[in-house]
C-alpha cells in the first residue's frame, strides 16, 4: 500500500527532480548549454527533455494530443524550467488526487508524436514517467561530472524511502 501511495503521488519523481535541479542550478549559462555528447546535447536539453516528457503525458491525460514539444531554448536558465515544472507538478498532483482506484486502471488512447495510435492504462504511463526520469537523471549526473561540477545527492529510490521513515 505504501509503495502504491508513493508511486501514484509521484513523490519520488519530484524529489529526485529537485535534487537534479539543485545540482544543476550552480552551473554557469555556458555550462548549462555547453555541448556534451549524450542522448541530448547539453545539461539544459537533457533536463528539459525530462520536463517535456512529463508535460506530454499530462497533456494526454488531460485529453489533448500534442503534435510537438516545446523547445529547450524556451528555458534559458534553471529557474525558468523549475517554475514551469512546478506548475506542471501541481496539475499532475491535482489530477492524481482526483482519481479513484478504478481511474488508475483507466486506459488512455492517444497518438504518439509520430502520429501512431497507442493505448495504455494510467498507472503504466505514470510508472513510465518515473522510470524515464530516472534514466535521464542518470545521464545528467554523468554530464555534471564531465563539466567538473558536483553531482546531485543520491537519487536512488531507497534513499528516497529512507527520507520518509
Amino acid at each position: 500500500l505504501e509503495f502504491r501511495r508513493v508511486l501514484f503521488r509521484s513523490d519520488y519523481h519530484y524529489w529526485a527532480r529537485d535534487l537534479v535541479l539543485e545540482a544543476v542550478a550552480p552551473l554557469s549559462s555556458e555550462q548549462f548549454t555547453r555541448r556534451i555528447d549524450s542522448s541530448f546535447t547539453s545539461v539544459r536539453d537533457s533536463v528539459a527533455h525530462i520536463y517535456f516528457a512529463d508535460w506530454i503525458w499530462y497533456t494526454r491525460w488531460a485529453g489533448q494530443t500534442p503534435a510537438s514539444i516545446p523547445k529547450a531554448e524556451d528555458w534559458p536558465d534553471v529557474e525558468s524550467l523549475r517554475r514551469a515544472w512546478t506548475n506542471l507538478e501541481q496539475n499532475v498532483r491535482a489530477l492524481v488526487r482526483a482519481m479513484s482506484d478504478a481511474d488508475l486502471n483507466r486506459k488512455y488512447a492517444y497518438k504518439s508524436l509520430a502520429g501512431l495510435p497507442a493505448e495504455s492504462p494510467f498507472w503504466q504511463m505514470l510508472v513510465h514517467v518515473v522510470n524515464h526520469g530516472s534514466y535521464h537523471r542518470g545521464q545528467v549526473t554523468t554530464m555534471l561530472r564531465q563539466l567538473g561540477a558536483a553531482p546531485p545527492k543520491q537519487m536512488d529510490m531507497i534513499a528516497f524511502f529512507r527520507t520518509r521513515t
